[in-house]
């Protein structure tokens, strides 16, 4: 029951004139005038970073409905984030997002990823907010490409001895490519996540390497070649 102070039980009613809704918001290519948590559908990425900034997390969430029907979570950063993403991605699938925004996901990152991704798919901002009918449960998994493996890159410099490539979008990075100038012109690795499929699905170790190994740039007209983690 709701309780009213004095003064406005002694007010006169005044008549509400305008009455249109919620400004109409895009959902899976549609305008939605959203009312109810039940009334929110669409993908989208949020990212998140824990209070001393020392690791960050990337939520993929695929919602239907209002609800969570796939989660996705990678981490970035701290060890410790990792078994709190694991916990997460047990949690988070069949919760509402408002159940999901309140639910205690341990890590600090990931609850700050979820707050900035409830904010984007609250006001449509979503990933298939013109995407007619959205994207089918797993499509998450479209992000990790061959192998199912998060894309990283790492990176390592110094003033003293300049950069190092270590991993990049392609994979697991083996040698780096100079030129005369000790300037990097290319950069030769190995796709670890299709590497392991292979060796899954019965290649051996060495025939598994050698079919995944790629290379960047103007790799084959280096002078000098380093490996970046010992050289």
């Amino acid at each position: 029951m709701i309780s009213y102070s004095h003064e406005v039980e002694q007010m006169c009613v005044v008549a509400k004139g305008a009455n249109h809704g919620p400004a109409p918001i895009p959902e899976e290519g549609k305008w939605v005038k959203a009312y109810e948590i039940k009334d929110i559908s669409g993908l989208t990425h949020g990212v998140g970073w824990c209070a001393p900034q020392q690791g960050a997390c990337k939520l993929t969430l695929n919602i239907k409905g209002g609800i969570v029907e796939e989660a996705l979570v990678e981490t970035l950063g701290c060890s410790g984030m990792t078994h709190s993403a694991a916990m997460a991605g047990e949690v988070l699938p069949g919760k509402t997002i408002l159940e999901a925004l309140n639910t205690d996901l341990v890590c600090d990152a990931i609850n700050v990823a979820m707050r900035e991704l409830f904010l984007q798919i609250v006001y449509g901002r979503s990933q298939t907010a013109f995407s007619e009918g959205g994207l089918p449960i797993g499509a998450g998994l479209e992000d990790l490409g061959k192998g199912l493996r998060s894309q990283i890159g790492t990176i390592f410099s110094t003033k003293a001895k300049g950069v190092r490539y270590m991993e990049m979008a392609e994979g697991y990075i083996s040698s780096l490519g100079l030129d005369k100038n000790n300037e990097i012109i290319g950069y030769k690795f190995v796709k670890v996540g299709k590497m392991l499929e292979d060796i899954r699905h019965g290649k051996t170790p060495d025939e598994a390497y050698n079919a995944n190994l790629g290379q960047y740039g103007r790799y084959d007209e280096a002078v000098k070649y380093i490996d970046p983690r010992e050289e």
